[in-house]
Formats: structure tokens, sequence, C-alpha cells
């Protein structure tokens, strides 16, 4: 008893559509309106729905349907979404707003260019004689004639000379040839090289690319004739190499929905953009607001995983929780057959014959457009009828077997194309064009651009001794004019480490420049050095020109923290070498003292003298390789609220930059009453001060005489972090350290305070002896105990999370709750092993919670007297509010443990989060083998002679959690999937208590990286 879908249109998308969504097995009905001649049958049939919005929406409510998916742009552009949202109507598509992207070409030119998305060059006009003026004058070929608003994919003239480029104006502005659609006509650049279709899903945030597809437009083969909607497609596009596809996602797909979402109008669904391969790069031709036809019969044949799982969690805002995964080992052709005639004039009730002869397995497909039943037999009723698509190992067999598709399926004057996908076949023939810098992932233009942006920071800069000004071949520093008389140089060298990865988790990037300047001059303050200059390296796979500017404006802000000038830099662009979306940072400081003022002044300091704490802002810039694995064991992500700071999630908490001292302590160091400056880098306390120390000296510190910061407290408590590792690792509240001679301790610390920081007096020195302690520091332990936040595992609305840490043996019978959607017959024998003496059974089932009411499993719970509750999921317009209202019920069951036990639901990455390690899934088949729907079915197919059944931990990837228990099952000769089925779901019976067991005795459970853990008496 799956969900109830809606697809609206009638094309071969919306077959393709139908046919890959029918294969959920969250899904019961597949509703098609008003769909052709392929979409009745199994889950799909055919309907008339109201075509006035509002209406829709009403019958949309009055038969329960759980999703609408649009097909074509044309009810997206007049706002059909809106109208179904309006009534809480889950529909995969964008608003009204947001579908302008195809509806407006003026629009979207014009959006490219406010984004810096790469498009041609362009003018629109609303007038024929200043559009000619403009083909004739301009210093481009600007011979591409578009009608703006809509035109059913037609409205695209490609002239072939100004000349019919003017009366292809003529006949849209003067001669209406597109009605309303050419009020407005666009003039662009013709733009040179190949062409190929990239789409996305997108949630409104996250984007999941699909694998490039290329199309042909022409009627005729080698590109000839008048254009249409699409003769054919095919995927994978070989010429999209790695480099340009990831440039193509970065810098137009996720561009565009960022653009959006800036814009005040967030997209979802399918964006769509058809690009040209140029010699300067990918640039967009158009958008689309929806699947491409016939680039959808390709794209979703390959699809692997579960369409319309992707579909909900794009609605849902949580893409990340359901990303597609493609058939990387096989090929598509698609070849549209269209009437003849088309797209002129054209005979409608034409015979087709042929179909039920070439469908005769799963890799041979015909998804119906132009069709419809007429006296029983299937009969032509539109131009582009129907699409031959054929999935083999590579394009060329692919090919092969559509071509032999076309020759089965026939109809009379029936026109195709046999070159689908030639172009790529000779591409991998060796008939390649040269390559260039950018094609391997290099963009020189984009690094031009990023020097463009720095240079105005950098110039902010400016000091005396330098003017800052970039693009040298190096940097230059008069050191005289600085100042300096018979200076000593010292120069520093650091990075920022693992907090670079909140950073890039976070997408915030402007203060991790801060903190790699802080880093370098903090540590050439400790030789009593003035930060004059500063140079700075940026490493990337894939250059992104506004993350990079973010980066550095905190650089330069950062300089003019510290008082010394942004001289220069290096900015690395290196594909391969660094996973998408990842950068490192490297600083390099140079600064100066007077000979004779070098710091520290080791000789002078004696027993007795002080110790003097200067804040730190936070963790700083160290030690978050742990910090990280403490977050992830907690349950926690860097969105959630801090248990150890109000208001901030905790990646803008750890954010915080780290403290510069350059200018505030430099004046303290130079008056003579200090002794050394020691900054509490890697290493924390335990191993920086002891660097400024003479062998016969040592410290003493008190953690009571500072102010620990609640943060420390929580990692210490949290991880179970022990003391010791706390002062070896972290500053723990004390950012730099100064020996103050004693006696001078108090003009220290008023010159420190006056300068506007924090200090105390927190320790003295005292004599050393070999074999000692270097850095003793009492109360360390009491003081970080008295800043831990409450250490329960909370998440993001505060309820707590029932993550238990793995522990031996029994204490108590472990709370359970099951989570079904029908029958119940793996609750049943769950239920009997928790109530059987013999067991002495560690699980107590508490809860029994149904997505649909009046199933079987309910009575089944009743019976044994189990509290039920029945949670409908439809009604919530997010996965996410069902997935809490369900956790809201178990945890107010008191529930530890849950079993899903045919529970048809997915659940959000949210709440598999909440119960990682405590949540439990049964399988039909030996995992990692046959994941996903049809296990019975694959496992029949690949002629194994052993199934079988698996209780798994769940994770957010399908299928895909560490393995508690098998039990194997033998395929018998002339199985079918029921008699298989019949067998395994015997094997599941004694499967899954016995999982359930091992699980609620706390005899298996799975550490921070997913793995499987066992305890020794297992």
């Amino acid at each position: 008893m799956g969900d109830k879908v809606l697809v609206l249109g009638s094309g071969g998308r919306e077959h393709v559509l139908a046919w890959k969504i029918a294969q959920s097995q969250h899904v019961g009905q597949v509703l098609v309106a008003p769909g052709n001649a392929g979409t009745e049958g199994g889950k799909i049939s055919n309907t008339d729905v109201p075509k006035a919005f509002d209406d829709l929406a009403q019958w949309c409510l009055d038969n329960k349907i759980d999703m609408v998916v649009v097909g074509p742009e044309a009810p997206l552009a007049d706002g059909v979404a809106d109208a179904l949202a309006a009534k809480s109507v889950p529909c995969f598509g964008p608003s009204a707003k947001a579908a302008q992207i195809e509806a407006s070409k003026a629009f979207s030119k014009d959006f490219m260019d406010r984004h810096n998305i790469p498009t041609a060059r362009w003018r629109q006009f609303t007038d024929a004689k200043s559009a000619c003026d403009f083909i004739n004058s301009a210093d481009f070929p600007a011979l591409v004639v578009k009608a703006s608003g809509l035109a059913a994919g037609k409205g695209v003239i490609v002239a072939g000379s100004k000349a019919d480029a003017c009366s292809a104006v003529k006949d849209i502005l003067e001669d209406h040839q597109f009605g309303a659609a050419g009020d407005v006509v666009v003039v662009e650049e013709l733009l040179e090289g190949q062409e190929c279709s990239c789409l996305a899903f997108s949630d409104g945030k996250t984007i999941a690319c699909m694998p490039p597809a290329q199309d042909h437009k022409r009627l005729l083969e080698n590109d000839e004739g008048p254009n249409t909607g699409g003769m054919g497609a095919y995927c994978p596009t070989p010429q999209v190499d790695e480099a340009t596809f990831q440039t193509i996602q970065t810098d137009i797909l996720q561009r565009t929905i960022d653009g959006m979402n800036k814009d005040g109008v967030p997209y979802i669904g399918v964006l769509y953009a058809g690009i040209m391969l140029t010699k300067e790069g990918p640039k967009v031709l158009e958008f689309n607001c929806r699947f491409g036809d016939p680039e959808a019969q390709v794209l979703l044949p390959l699809l692997k995983s579960d369409l319309y799982a992707t579909v909900m969690e794009c609605v849902n805002g949580d893409l990340q929780s359901a990303m597609p995964q493609y058939h990387t080992d096989r090929a598509a052709v698609a070849i549209v057959m269209a009437s003849g005639g088309y797209p002129g004039s054209y005979k409608k009730g034409v015979e087709i014959t042929g179909i039920d002869k070439w469908e005769n397995n799963e890799d041979k497909i015909v998804f119906h457009a132009g069709t419809a039943i007429k006296d029983g037999k299937v009969v032509t009723s539109g131009g582009r009828v129907l699409a031959v698509t054929a999935i083999a190992s590579s394009l060329s067999l692919a090919l092969a077997e559509a071509k032999k598709g076309v020759e089965v399926v026939s109809f009379p004057e029936a026109v195709y194309r046999r070159d689908i996908g030639k172009k790529a076949i000779d591409y991998l023939e060796n008939k390649r064009p040269g390559l260039s810098y950018a094609q391997c992932g290099v963009d020189i233009d984009a690094g031009n651009r990023l020097v463009q942006t720095i240079k105005p920071l950098a110039a902010s800069t400016a000091r005396q001794g330098c003017t800052a000004e970039l693009g040298g071949f190096g940097g230059m520093f008069d050191v005289k004019a600085a100042g300096y008389s018979d200076p000593i140089l010292v120069s520093g060298t650091d990075g920022v480490g693992t907090k670079l990865k909140i950073a890039q988790a976070c997408r915030k990037h402007d203060t991790v420049g801060q903190d790699l300047v802080a880093m370098c001059v903090n540590d050439i303050l400790a030789h009593g050095a003035e930060a004059l200059y500063f140079l700075d390296y940026f490493a990337c796979g894939k250059l992104d020109v506004g993350v990079a500017s973010d980066v550095l404006k905190g650089v330069a802000e950062g300089c003019k923290l510290a008082g010394c000038a942004l001289l220069g830099g290096e900015t690395a662009e290196m594909p391969g070498m660094y996973a998408a979306g990842d950068y490192d940072l490297a600083g390099f400081a140079v600064g100066a003292v007077e000979r004779g003022n070098q710091m520290p002044r080791v000789e002078n300091i004696r027993p007795g003298d002080v110790v003097v704490g200067v804040a730190s802002s936070g963790v700083h810039s160290n030690g978050f390789s742990l910090v990280r694995k403490v977050v992830e064991a907690a349950g926690l992500t860097f969105q959630c609220s801090a248990p150890f700071s109000s208001h901030q999630s905790i990646g803008e908490a750890l954010l915080t930059p780290t403290k510069i001292y350059s200018k505030t302590l430099l004046p303290v160091i130079r008056s003579g009453n200090v002794h050394a400056f020691a900054h509490i880098t890697g290493g924390g306390l335990v191993e920086n001060v002891p660097r400024i120390l003479p062998e016969s000296v040592s410290v003493r510190l008190d953690a009571n005489r500072w102010t620990v910061p609640p943060v420390f407290g929580w990692v210490a408590g949290q991880g179970g972090v022990s003391e010791a590792e706390m002062a070896k690792t972290f500053n723990c509240g004390v950012g730099a350290v100064l020996v103050a001679e004693r006696g001078k301790e108090e003009a220290v610390l008023e010159e420190v305070r006056k300068a506007g920081e924090t200090a105390w007096i927190i320790g003295t020195c005292v004599s050393s002896s070999q074999g000692t302690e270097r850095v003793t520091i009492d109360n360390l332990s009491a003081a970080l105990k008295a800043v831990q936040p409450t250490l329960k595992r909370t998440t993001q609305d505060g309820t707590t999370n029932k993550k238990m840490k793995l522990v031996n043996g029994q204490a108590h019978r472990t709370k359970v709750g099951v989570l079904i959607s029908g029958t119940g017959t793996n609750l049943q024998a769950l239920i009997d092993h928790s109530v059987d003496p013999k067991n002495n059974s560690a699980a107590e089932i508490v809860m029994v919670i149904s997505n649909v009411p009046g199933v079987k499993g309910l009575e089944r719970a009743e019976k044994a007297g189990i509290p039920t509750k029945v949670i409908s999921h439809k009604g919530y317009k997010k996965r996410e509010e069902f997935d809490r209202k369900i956790h809201e019920a178990l945890v107010e069951a008191g529930v530890e443990m849950i079993c899903l036990a045919g529970f048809m639901r997915i659940l959000s990455g949210w709440f598999v989060q909440q119960w990682t390690g405590n949540l439990l899934n049964i399988h039909p088949s030996l995992l990692p083998s046959f994941k996903g729907m049809n296990a019975h079915k694959l496992a029949l197919e690949a002629g194994v002679r052993v199934s079988g059944c698996t209780v798994h931990f769940v994770v957010e990837e399908v299928d895909a959690g560490a393995i508690i228990a098998q039990e194997a099952v033998p395929v018998k000769t002339g199985d079918t999937v029921d008699t298989l089925q019949e067998r395994v779901k015997t094997a599941e019976h004694k499967c899954y208590p016995r999982a359930m067991e091992l699980v609620a005795r706390r005899l298996v459970g799975i550490d921070s990286e997913g793995k499987l853990v066992r305890s020794d008496t297992e």
C-alpha cells in the first residue's frame, strides 16, 4: 500500500517518468493525465483531471494524491506548482517565478549576466528594425534568433547569414509566427562547438547532477533539415570530460540554484542546461525548467536508484539523503520515430506495429509519446510518436540495438534518424579535438578574475615599507622605510589544518584567512618581531572564485589586524589533487626586530618570575581533528545548536577566528618588563611554554586562575578526553603566555588589559630538575568539569538522542519500538521471541507505530498487549516533519532501539542520525549483494545458488549499514520470485529476533565510523 503519484503530461518524457516512478517500492499507483497508449498497465493508468489549477489541487486532495510530478514546461510557467502548494499538495517542479528561467529567454539571459553564468552575448528587442540594426552592426556573429516565450522547443532559429537572421526576426515580431511567445525577441551570438544537455535535481539548495546527455534537434541525419522537439538522444556523452563536467556543475548549475536563492526564488525540481562546449569553456545556450524530451528517455533508464525517493527529498528540502545513483558501465540510445510531415502537418490514427515483438527484455524499451488506443490498436496521435530506447554496455552496441528496434517497430511514413550518438562514437574512435588547459581542469581566466578581486584587498593593507600592489613576479619591502636601522628578519610559516573541513562543511569561508595570518604572525611575535608582510598559498582542485575571494578577504582582514601588508601569494588549481569543494591554505609571514631586542631572553628568566596568561578566543586553529571526531561521535552535525555556546551553531562557534596578538602585545613585549612570549599553538600549554624557558626553569600553572571557555569542557566531557590530552592538544583558554620579571607583573597585566586583551596571572616559574615536568597545571580537570555543559546528545529540536554506548552484558531490558506499514509477519517473529520466557530476552517491545491505519500488524501488536499508534505520513509537507512526529512518539514511549519491519517509508537523514547505532532493518538478500528493490528477482537473474536475508544497522545510504546477522537460503532449480520470497521470509523470522537480541544486550554496536563493534562476550 504505497503512495499515489500523479504525473502531468502526455509525451515520452511523462511515459518514462511514470515507468521509473512505478518501480519504487514506496509507490502503489501512478496516474498519468492525460497520458498516452504506453501509460497503461501494472501500477500505471491514465486519468482525466480538471484543467483549472485550483480545481486540480482540490482533485488531488479528494483523490489522496501524495505527489504531483509535472512533465511539461507550460503548466509550470503558468503556476501549477504554486496552486498545488497553496493547498499543501506536494509537487515536484518549480514555482512560476522560478520557471521563468525557461519561460522567458530575456529573463534567463539577464539572470545569467547578473550571476556571472557563462553564456553567449545577447540583446532583446520588441521591434524588428532595431533587432536587424543590431544583427548587422554587432562585432560578433549575431545569428541566433529566439522567441523569448515558450514555443514548444521550436522557437530558436540558427540563421546561416545576417539576412536570414533578419528574416527570422520579422517572422517572429511582425508575422507573429509563435504568437505571444514572440512578443519579445532575443538575438544572441552564434557559439561554436558541440552541444550537450546537463540536468540536475535540486531541492532549492543542493544539486545532484545527472550524466551529460546529447539530443539531436534537426529532423534529418547529419544535422540537416528543420528544428524539432528532438529526434533522439544518447548518454553518456564522452565529449564532456571530468574537468568540464565539474565546471558545468559548479559554475553553471550550482551557481544558478544559488542565484535563484539569492533572488528569493528557490528552485525545486529538475534544472536543464543546454550547453555549448566552446573553446573558452562551457557556455549556456538555454535553461529548461523540467526534464528534457528525449533526454529523459536515456537518463532515467540509466538511473539505478529510486527516482521517487529523490523526487520526494527534493520536495522535502533534503536531497542529500536520497542522492541519485547511475549505472556507470552502461550506455543508452533513444531514436525518436516521428510522423511523416513532422514538424509540419501530419496524419493521425496510423496503426503502429511491432512494439510487443521488440520489447522482450529490460534493455529494450519503447517510450510512447504521440500515441493512442483506437479499436484496441495502438495508433499515432502526434508528431513525435515514440522513442525506441536500447541500453547496452557501450554506445555503439546501444545504437546498433536501437537501429534494430526502429526496423521492428513501424508505421507508414515514419521518419527517424539512424545516426543518433554517432558524434560520440566518432569521438571515442580517436577523432578527438586537441586538449586545452581549461579542459584539463585549470581555468586561467578564473585565476585572473581572482587576482582582480584580490588587488583592492591587498592594497588596503599597505603600510610603511610597501604599497602592497600585486601583479609582479615578486613583492618588495623597504625595511628601512619601515623604521628599522639594524633589523633582524624573522620568518614563520603555518596553515589552518582541519579547521578548514568545518569551514567547507558550513560553507563559511570568510574567517579562516584570519586564522592563517594569526598562526604565522603570532609565532614570529615570540621573537619580538613586528609583522611586516605576509604571503598566502591557496590550493584547490577546482577554483571557485567566490570561495577563494571570501578566504582572501579574511587574509586581508587578518593582515590589517596584524599591521602587516599582504604582499603576494599563490593560487594553485590542481585537478585530481583535491575533492570538489576542498581547499588547503598555507601562509608565510616576515617580521623584523632591531638587533639586540630579540626574544625570548632565556638567560634572564629566573624561578619566581610570573606567568601572565592572555585569553584565547576559543579553540583557535589546533586540535580540530579531535574536535571533529567528538562532534561526529556525539551524533551531531556542525549545523546543530552548540551545547557550549548559546545562539550559535557548532560550526559557527568553532569557526571563531584565532586571536591576533601582534598589535596589542608588541608594545608590552618591547617595554622591557617581559622576558618571553609564547604562542600556545599545536602542543598546547605543556609543549609550547617550555620552548621559551631555560633548562633550569619550569612553570607551575593553576587553571582556577583563568577562565576556561565552555567549548573545552564540552570536548573533554563529551569525548572522554583526559586532562593530560587536553593540556597537550588545546590552549584551554590561554592563547598566549608572557613571562614577566618578578615585581613587574602588575604593570604588565595592566598594559595588556589596556590594549584590549583579557589576561590573568596564571602561575610562576619554579626550579627544574632533570626528569621533572616542565609544565604542571593544577586544577585543570576541575576547571574543565566546572564549565561542562549538560552532556546529553541533543538534536536540533532539543530532544534527547538515544544513541547509546556499547556496554557488555545486560543491564536492563532494552525498550524497542517497531515501525510497520503492513501485515507485520516480522513483527510477529520479534514479539514471539521477546515474550517467550525460555529466551530470557533483553528486548521489550514497548511501541508499534504504523503509517497506515487498519493493517494486520497493528492487530498483532494489540493482541500481544503492546501499545500502538497510527501516524499517517499524509498531510506533512516535508518528510522530516513526519519523521519528527515519529521520533517524538518513540521518545515519549521510552524507546531505546528501533526495528523496521516492512515500514514502507524512506527515513530522512535527520531521523537516521538521531538513532544511529540503534536503528535496525532487514533486507531480503545476503548483503552487500542485491541492494535496493527487487532483490529476489535480481538474485534469480544473476543465477546465484544461495540467497537469504540480512539484518543491518541503518545508515543514510540504502542497505549500506554494518551487518549484524545473516541467514542463508538455497536457491532451487525452478524457483520463482514468489517461491524464493516465501523461503527467505521464513529465514527472516529466525534472523531478525537473533539480531534484535544481540543489539538489545549491547553485544554488538557500531563505532563512530559506522563499523561493527563486538563485545568480548559475544
